[in-house]
């Protein structure tokens, strides 16, 4: 049921959208050099990886002065990129790794490898379901990168404390996840970005 929705609801998001990823692809290439979309691995179901799409909001070469985005306005972050990142827009092309099944529309945000071999045996366990678009961590912090900016060591604080505490709402997610409780998350991730 979960994945036969998935597909449906990927595929009417691709269709119905296009003309938005139309716009955005022309501001994106308008605003900055490079490629449209940004691929970066991540870690999927079974501890498998996979290549998660996003609209490009970041200069290129980004990534590799660090993973986490500090602040309202990293400079790292283009014109565009900053009202793409706002209003969540970047996330719209997983659609695509929705339709083709490395995703979900619901369930744990994907991690970098860097950070899921920090897991333990036990988180291990957010990797027995398809990660998600969104997911009720996500939902709760939304405002993470302003956290980020407030403390002296961005990189651990998240270790220590943001990925701690996703980890723990997450394996809840995994042991008690239902359809219905999926479609109340897809709510309130709706409501959340509005009201930005």
């Amino acid at each position: 049921m979960k994945r036969f929705f998935d597909l449906v609801a990927s595929g009417l998001g691709l269709l119905v959208l296009s003309p938005l990823f139309l716009v955005l692809a022309v501001w994106i290439k308008c605003d900055s050099k490079g490629p449209v979309f940004y691929r970066q691995v991540r870690v999927g179901r079974n501890n498998g990886d996979f290549r998660l799409y996003k609209f490009r909001s970041m200069r290129v070469g980004s990534d590799k002065k660090g993973l986490i985005t500090i602040g309202g306005h990293d400079p790292r972050v283009t014109r565009s990129g900053y009202y793409i990142r706002r209003y969540k827009l970047d996330e719209l092309p997983q659609l695509i790794n929705v339709f083709v099944g490395d995703m979900s529309l619901v369930g744990p945000r994907p991690e970098v490898r860097k950070y899921v071999d920090l897991y333990s045996p036990e988180q291990m366990h957010v990797l027995d379901v398809r990660p998600g678009i969104t997911d009720l961590a996500s939902i709760r912090y939304r405002n993470e990168n302003e956290l980020l900016e407030q403390v002296d060591d961005p990189e651990r604080y998240y270790v220590d404390v943001i990925m701690q505490d996703k980890l723990r709402i997450n394996l809840e997610y995994v042991a008690n996840h239902s359809f219905r409780g999926d479609f109340k998350l897809i709510c309130q991730t709706f409501k959340a970005v509005v009201s930005k």
